[in-house]
């Protein structure tokens, strides 16, 4: 994988891609954006970590990371090859419904436009676990607006993310793809 940032300078932040052990023994890739690197599997070029300033200090900070990269002009990249099995599904230690409510303070924190979050509460009102993902993450980004919890200091950052998010959803292009 160090061969892949030698070979692409723009590249910032890489990793192993996630794979969930299903009960049957198969493995199947995790449910995650194109752009998405799982924070325990991040590697950055010195560079990038220079320019995003480190790890920001709150909720959705392994999103936020790769979106600052990506805004100063790195890409991110999952590696196919490197595979890691998840044994446990994420968050299941805070339980479903704390894990969906604590996504959603963290999608309110990271500055989420509004729009953006309710069109993914409707596609996860569809998904296992039905109902329940969508009302917690609508209930804990709503609850953010409600209770002022202070978003991220950094408005440029917050204004190329929900850009990128409004260019995903008229299909446009983004960070999505």
């Amino acid at each position: 994988c160090f061969m892949e940032f030698g070979n692409n300078p723009k590249l910032g932040i890489g990793g192993g891609a996630v794979y969930d052990l299903l009960i049957n023994g198969n493995l199947e890739l995790a449910k995650d954006p194109l752009f998405h690197v799982r924070g325990a599997t991040k590697i950055y070029k010195r560079g990038c970590w220079d320019a995003v300033g480190g790890l920001i200090m709150a909720p959705g900070w392994d999103t936020l990371d790769e979106v600052k990269a990506n805004m100063l002009g790195y890409t991110t990249k999952r590696f196919a090859n490197i595979k890691l099995i998840q044994h446990r599904a994420t968050g299941l230690a805070d339980g479903t419904w704390a894990n969906w409510v604590k996504n959603g303070r963290a999608n309110y924190i990271s500055g989420y436009h509004p729009i953006f979050m309710f069109f993914k509460c409707i596609k996860r009102f569809f998904q296992k676990p039905y109902f329940l993902a969508a009302l917690g993450l609508f209930y804990g980004f709503l609850n953010g607006y409600f209770n002022n919890i202070p978003q991220i200091s950094d408005g440029a950052l917050i204004n190329y993310l929900r850009r990128q998010q409004i260019n995903r959803l008229i299909g446009k292009k983004s960070i999505w793809r």
